[in-house]
């Protein structure tokens, strides 16, 4: 059997860019019972209501709903359990103080398979207040509309 390479993307928290300021990302593995990978291949994951926790010099992933795995016995896991993240000892020490500070959160963004490896990308971040997220979807309509119309220019040159 041919070795896995390259990215596949599982789930990704599109809403974490929404209401957060990203600071740094980092690419942590996960440690991962057997019917979770299973159930991670089939493509099924939600990062929505996940966070990262620094607890006793370790991180953990909270409420990352990983569904249950259909073909799985008494040995399934259960879906929203905390998971160990696998990371650095300078990286957690450098994220526990610096969320410390006010505002200041860790949230995943995307969980992927890396090689064939499970992976999270975490990102240390900062809410947003509400005029900062109207701010941003004023600039990605804004973007959006130049967009349009250097297409549209582009495509009246070509004719």
């Amino acid at each position: 059997m041919a070795k896995e390479k390259g990215r596949k993307l599982i789930a990704q928290n599109k809403k974490a860019r929404h209401d957060y300021h990203i600071i740094d990302t980092y690419e942590c593995g996960l440690v991962l019972t057997g019917t979770e990978v299973k159930s991670l291949r089939q493509g099924r994951a939600s990062l929505a209501d996940g966070f990262v926790q620094i607890d006793g010099h370790e991180a953990w992933l909270h409420h990352v709903h990983i569904p249950e795995y259909s073909q799985g016995t008494w040995t399934n896991h259960s879906a929203r359990r905390r998971r160990k993240l696998l990371m650095h000892r300078a990286e957690i020490d450098k994220l526990e103080s610096k969320s410390q500070e006010t505002g200041h959160t860790i949230v995943p963004l995307a969980l992927y398979f890396k090689d064939g490896r499970a992976k999270v990308e975490i990102a240390l971040a900062r809410g947003k207040k509400e005029y900062d997220k109207r701010q941003t979807m004023r600039e990605r309509q804004d973007r959006r509309e130049a967009d349009k119309v250097m297409s549209a220019v582009r495509r009246q040159q070509r004719a």
